[in-house]
């Protein structure tokens, strides 16, 4: 991420409190809250290049709900809006494929930087873990003490008439949350909203982007500065506790890394990003994630069609057909 390529693994850790000082660290959270971070020797300022050749996922993807079940999730969120006990909730489902056990993600990486170009595109590989991300949303940058989140809220198609109501009014939902989270961690006063609702174009797609700004109080850790915003307040909901029991109770699995952060972090700087848009590897499954913020103005059939469009072109990648 970043243009920057890692080697030279020196060490795991699934304690926050390791990574902070000066060195070089790769990050994983999934959205359950369980921390992976890899310490490694050598980091250098490169492009992506693999020499391994591409193999095309040629088994169905099967999703682990059905469009009525998806559906079902959504009209159950909505009747948990209009009881008041929760605002908005982003609802996922995982869909996955069998591959052989040695089946690499890394040549899909490259097919992704090529063929879906995203600002926070990601390979990870470590024991027990990998991951490849193409990832259009900021979850944290830093740089010194100044840090900024980029929450996305709102998804059309490319050339699709202008974002609408349901879609504005989620995205300020989430600023307001996330500038809340950031509340927690930054000097009074200093959380700021520079951008809003801009539009931003991504391969098939256009998102709806906010940025939220401040400066870190002073002498906070990286467990300090992080806890408290996991898991992103995007891919949850608003208020976060309720949204995350909601999820819990409908959703009936673990979303991994999918919706964690993933990205680097090293002394006063960092790049970790929202892992959306993410496939990765769990023995001989390749598993994808994909879903959609729900509002008391959701259709729940266009939910539904929201979390197809999220997912086509990647998969369509991994199956070889975007070419």
């Amino acid at each position: 991420m970043g243009g920057r390529l890692a080697t030279g693994l020196m060490r795991l850790t699934d304690d926050p409190s390791d990574i902070d000082g000066e060195n070089f660290w790769a990050i994983s959270t999934t959205f359950e809250g369980r921390w992976c971070a890899a310490e490694f020797r050598e980091v250098v300022n490169c492009d992506w290049d693999s020499a391994r050749e591409f193999t095309p996922v040629t088994n169905p993807w099967n999703s682990n709900m059905s469009r009525s079940q998806y559906i079902e999730y959504v009209q159950n969120i909505r009747a948990e809006i209009a009881q008041g006990w929760v605002y908005q909730v982003n609802a996922c489902r995982e869909i996955t494929a069998q591959v052989d056990d040695g089946y690499s993600l890394e040549p899909l990486f490259t097919e992704i930087l090529k063929r879906n170009p995203a600002p926070y595109a990601s390979y990870l590989r470590i024991p027990g873990l990998e991951i490849a991300s193409a990832s259009p949303e900021l979850f944290l940058k830093r740089v010194n003490n100044v840090i900024t989140s980029s929450p996305i809220k709102g998804t059309k198609k490319n050339g699709d008439p202008e974002f609408g109501a349901k879609d504005r009014a989620e995205n300020i939902m989430i600023v307001d949350l996330i500038r809340n989270d950031l509340g927690q961690i930054c000097q009074p006063g200093t959380v700021d909203v520079p951008r809003l609702l801009s539009n931003e174009v991504h391969p098939g797609i256009d998102h709806l982007v906010s940025d939220v700004s401040g400066t870190l109080k002073v002498g906070l850790t990286w467990a300090q500065i992080l806890t408290p915003l996991l898991p992103p307040g995007s891919v949850s909901g608003a208020p976060k506790s309720s949204a995350l029991k909601s999820i819990s109770r409908y959703e009936g699995t673990s979303r991994g890394p999918y919706c964690g952060a993933l990205g680097w972090v090293q002394g006063s700087d960092a790049l970790l990003a929202v892992a959306i848009r993410t496939f990765w590897k769990d023995s001989n499954e390749i598993k994808f994630g994909t879903g959609a913020g729900i509002t008391w103005d959701s259709t729940a059939e266009l939910e539904w069609e929201e979390t197809e469009l999220k997912a086509r072109r990647l998969i369509s990648i991994a199956q070889g057909v975007l070419r």
